[in-house]
């Protein structure tokens, strides 16, 4: 490799001279970062093919909650919006951030949105939450404010957030899968959940996951590319083959069926489907301020370790560990999450699913061109994307979990001022089925055991702020009785 290439591919700058004579090349600095276009398309591929998964669990994760009044989204128009969004944004990155850093509806938001947002008001009104939480983090972009909220959380604490939402997606994939199930009251137990529906595993659709999960890990463990999407299709093409040869009760919300038709056009019907204030009528001023904060705070500190993560594997950092064109980066990772909220694919981000390009040699947005293309041909295959059934899906949520979990190991667990706070963030979030409760549960003790050991000058005042909101949110109850609001 010429010195020029090597330089360049760690400061992220073109070469003093050489000038690559295609346009395409000199657009994207192709030839200048030590890249290829072969290597560009086959980035390209294997990052799509990494995070193509989303197309599936997307859908099946909004698809399956309901709304303050019992309506759900169709999961043929949800397939629709997710691949729309994650080619429109994919593309828009490369062109103008010119980072190989593909974008779609982000694991862990799109359960905030449908376990703890839609069932406290409608889903049009749920997605203009996810469209106004962009729209901040854009303005936090543009006034440089998101670099202060940056410094204001610990670093344990933003880690440990990532560890609970990774637990909690585990959770759903294990309980949508049908894995565990909840004990019904009447049985006067204090177990609360259990193995299978009956305290055993039982049926065809329990073993396909359970074949799902152990696939799925063996191929993490190869560090096979696209492991968790050869399990799905694997695990759906076997569900297909037992639908049809067995006698199966019920799959659930998906029945894994050949359809008549494998490509169809895209439903738009969800696309500008949202609400941008409807949920302050719903849920009132306080509880939409901490649905936002908790929105931005995952996109927020989620994004900037991907972007920063996936610069570094590709060697573009420059001399200072910076970023290139970071702020058009960030602006345009904002603009996602308000793309998201207008198709209702929920906020989409930044995904470390990209580094599998980078593995392949992606060094520049033009890999970009090629995963946001393949979502593109994604948007006519929506009838065979809507066969997986949650068993043969479930599988890459515990995957991602397992994932997600791994930066446990880089908080320090003997310093009590931060183990404590972590674990209650770790451990509240998946035990109350709740992500808004861990994070609120995380910084009240951070706060607290700081103002008990005499370090309260070491908290950000904007912890302070979050930490007042989150106590009235957790007292809510008793002060509209004591205020006698009920």
């Amino acid at each position: 490799m010429p010195e020029t290439s090597k330089t360049s591919q760690v400061t992220g700058r073109p070469p003093a001279g050489g000038a690559a004579a295609d346009p395409l090349d000199r657009f994207f600095h192709i030839t200048a970062r030590g890249s290829s276009f072969a290597r560009e398309i086959r980035g390209g591929f294997a990052t799509f093919f990494t995070m193509a998964y989303i197309l599936v669990l997307n859908p099946i994760i909004l698809g399956s909650a309901k709304d303050k009044f019992g309506h759900q989204l169709d999961g043929a128009e949800l397939v629709t919006a997710t691949a729309l969004v994650a080619a429109v944004m994919t593309v828009i990155m490369g062109v103008g951030g010119n980072l190989p850093l593909a974008l779609a509806a982000g694991l862990g938001l799109n359960a905030v949105v449908a376990f703890q947002i839609a069932p406290l008001m409608s889903w049009a009104d749920a997605m203009g939450l996810v469209v106004l939480e962009g729209l901040l983090i854009c303005v936090l972009v543009v006034t440089g404010l998101r670099e202060a909220v940056m410094h204001a959380i610990p670093q344990p604490l933003k880690q440990a957030i990532s560890v609970g939402i990774g637990l909690f997606i585990a959770f759903i994939g294990f309980v949508d899968a049908g894995f565990v199930t909840r004990i019904p009251d009447a049985a006067n137990t204090t177990v609360p959940v259990q193995l299978g529906g009956t305290g055993a595993l039982a049926g065809w659709p329990i073993l396909v996951f359970c074949l799902g999960v152990l696939l799925t890990i063996g191929l993490l463990a190869r560090k096979v590319k696209g492991a968790i999407l050869i399990s799905i299709v694997v695990m759906t093409v076997l569900a297909v083959v037992i639908n049809a040869a067995a006698d199966v009760k019920t799959w659930g919300l998906t029945t894994p069926k050949v359809p008549d038709d494998i490509v169809a056009a895209p439903d738009f019907g969800l696309l500008g489907d949202f609400s941008l204030f409807g949920s302050f009528a719903e849920t009132g001023a306080l509880t939409v301020i901490l649905l936002l904060f908790t929105l931005i705070l995952s996109d927020f500190f989620d994004t900037m370790g991907t972007v920063v993560g996936i610069s570094a594997e590709a060697g573009l950092l420059d001399e200072d560990g910076k970023v290139p064109n970071l702020g058009r980066v960030l602006l345009i990772d904002g603009a996602a999450a308000v793309a998201g909220g207008a198709a209702s694919a929920s906020s989409s981000t930044s995904y470390i699913e990209s580094a599998a390009g980078v593995g392949e040699g992606a060094r520049t947005g033009f890999a970009n061109l090629v995963t946001g293309g393949l979502f593109a041909l994604a948007l006519f295959l929506t009838p065979l994307l809507t066969i997986v059934p949650l068993q043969a899906a479930a599988p890459a949520l515990v995957a991602v979990g397992f994932l997600m979990m791994t930066q446990v190991k880089h908080i320090d667990w003997d310093r009590y001022d931060i183990a404590i706070p972590a674990f209650l963030t770790i451990a509240v979030m998946p035990f109350t089925y709740s992500i808004t409760n861990g994070i609120g549960a995380g910084f009240l003790a951070y706060v607290v055991i700081k103002a008990v050991l005499g370090k309260a000058r070491e908290v950000h005042w904007l912890l302070w702020g979050a930490s007042a909101l989150f106590l009235v949110y957790f007292a809510i109850d008793p002060l509209e009785q004591l205020l006698g609001v009920k």
